[in-house]
């Protein structure tokens, strides 16, 4: 028999007894359970505690006085963790008193017993009806193995009350591991890809699955490229040019685009599109332009929204693909809301309403978040009407969601992106700098695996990409000529990226394989 009582690894952190212990919980868990018998038996070392094997065989014996006075002498336990083991055995043996038909002396347990712990009294209420039925409880009399099965239960929960050492955690050997991997997974910069994560070695990406290599430039614009959005299941990418038209192309297997349709009928530049949370529509607007919905598998305009006096600057739509919002630089008009059919059916507007520079909604489509001229963000929760206001010290030019709605990014003026969470916890944003940004509207987004990373376009040509937990660029894009106003990111290829800019162009970045 091997001595536990040495510790293990280059720093003697991990007790011996205590890798055991989870280790053989470990084999039980995964269905090992002659080689966790086998190494219990090798090591002098056993699963379950002395204290908790003392609890077991009370509870197969239906002990339960003995279960009792073994809880109250066991030591380190909070008066709320006691009170909680303790009313989890008097509920069994309160229920194996009914089963018997013994009913005043389950009733006993809950006068004498049960009115002292500190627990819920809806708890004891609902044993309280079950006198009168013991299905309500879950317990069948009828049922041979009920009172067995319901002492198995009784034990499981007491593991999940009981502290350590007397209990081990639940699949605690794979939390920990787990753990590992993610401390690793979480110091890596460049991590973009499930298929990297293995035990065998230490994890450290390089940028081999990473977009920093231009694969694809699409000349297909005849002016400046001011937006570019990639659809939700990224099989195609929406762009909008100061030519007037809109272009949506289609991501081929083998990472190259190609065009589908030209949109046109906009008499003016666009400078803005959005796709439908299903992918088959797609609206387009404008500065100066109306609202028009496109669909995407005919190319042809199903809709305009509007005239010529009612100006859109940005829209965004609900989770159902049958409703959206469109916010106007006209502080007169305000934020609207219609269906696909183009019917209105809510405004927001007043003459206090400032203009309206960009909105998104939450994937929930409970958040409705605006960007406004005056250096506000206001959050309206659509269906109470309350709003919370965030204050910027400089102007904002453009906002962007996280893929699971919990932030957003807004790009400043003062060459500055802050990222905010839309909960409201955040008593000040994150921040991120290294581009630039004085004069023009410049779009970040985010993106990557798991939207870990925040790209964006910048005044001095380039393509700026942080890991969110830095403030510091980890990779600058050159390619490009002019002003990049607008990147996305693939949401269904984390090394797919795409760049919009006055050149002309939209780069589609994707990993440099001599990097490996």
């Amino acid at each position: 028999m091997e001595t536990p009582l040495a510790n293990l690894g280059s720093k003697k952190l991990i007790k011996k007894h205590e890798f055991v212990r989870v280790i053989i919980q470990c084999l039980y868990s995964l269905g090992y359970r002659k080689s966790a018998v086998s190494l219990e038996s090798e090591s002098g070392i056993s699963y379950k505690s002395d204290e908790f094997e003392t609890l077991e065989s009370c509870i197969r014996d239906a002990n339960w006085d003995a279960c009792i006075e073994t809880l109250n002498r066991l030591n380190g336990l909070t008066n709320e963790t006691r009170a909680s083991a303790l009313f989890l055995v008097l509920k069994q043996w309160f229920l194996e008193y009914l089963n018997l038909g013994e009913d005043s002396l389950a009733l006993e347990i809950l006068q004498k017993k049960m009115s002292g712990l500190e627990v819920g009294k809806d708890k004891v209420h609902t044993l309280a009806f079950g006198l009168l039925s013991l299905k309500d409880l879950g317990l069948d009399k009828e049922d041979p193995d009920g009172i067995y099965n319901f002492r198995k239960k009784l034990l499981t929960e007491l593991e999940k009350v009981l502290p350590p050492p007397i209990t081990v955690p639940d699949r605690r050997l794979e939390y920990l591991v787990e753990m590992a991997v993610w401390s690793q997974i979480d110091k890596c910069v460049f991590h973009n890809s499930v298929d990297d994560v293995t035990l065998f070695e230490d994890h450290q990406c390089d940028a081999s699955q990473f977009p920093s290599k231009t694969i694809q430039i699409l000349s297909n614009h005849v002016n400046e490229v001011w937006y570019v959005q990639f659809s939700n299941n990224g099989s195609y990418l929406a762009s909008s040019s100061s030519d007037n038209t809109a272009i949506i192309w289609k991501v081929l297997d083998d990472g190259k685009l190609t065009q589908r349709h030209e949109l046109r009928s906009h008499q003016k530049p666009v400078s803005f599109v959005a796709w439908s949370p299903d992918d088959t529509m797609l609206l387009t607007c404008g500065n100066r332009e109306v609202l028009k919905l496109w669909d995407v598998e005919t190319g042809t305009c199903k809709h305009t929204y509007g005239d010529a006096d009612f100006i859109i600057s940005s829209c965004a739509w609900f989770p159902d693909s049958k409703r959206f919002v469109c916010g106007s630089s006209d502080p007169e008009k305000g934020i609207y809301m219609w269906d696909s059919e183009g019917n209105e059916i809510k405004s927001w507007k007043g003459t206090r309403m400032p203009k309206v520079l960009d909105l998104a909604i939450t994937p929930d489509g409970e958040k409705l978040i605006s960007i406004f001229s005056d250096k506000d963000i206001r959050i309206l929760n659509v269906g109470t009407g309350g709003e919370r206001v965030i204050s910027e010290e400089h102007p904002i030019t453009s906002l962007s969601l996280s893929g699971d709605g919990k932030f957003f990014i807004v790009n400043l003026n003062s060459q500055e992106i802050h990222m905010w969470d839309i909960a409201g916890e955040w008593l000040s944003p994150m921040k991120f700098e290294g581009h630039k940004q004085h004069k023009y509207v410049i779009r970040s987004c985010f993106g990557g695996l798991d939207s870990t990373f925040i790209a964006s376009g910048s005044e001095d040509s380039k393509v700026y990409i942080w890991n969110r937990r830095g403030s510091k660029p980890i990779k600058i894009l050159c390619g490009h000529s002019m002003t990049v106003n607008c990147v996305s990111w693939n949401p269904r290829r984390p090394q797919m990226l795409a760049s919009a800019s006055d050149d002309q162009t939209i780069r589609v970045w994707g990993p440099d394989v001599r990097s490996k």
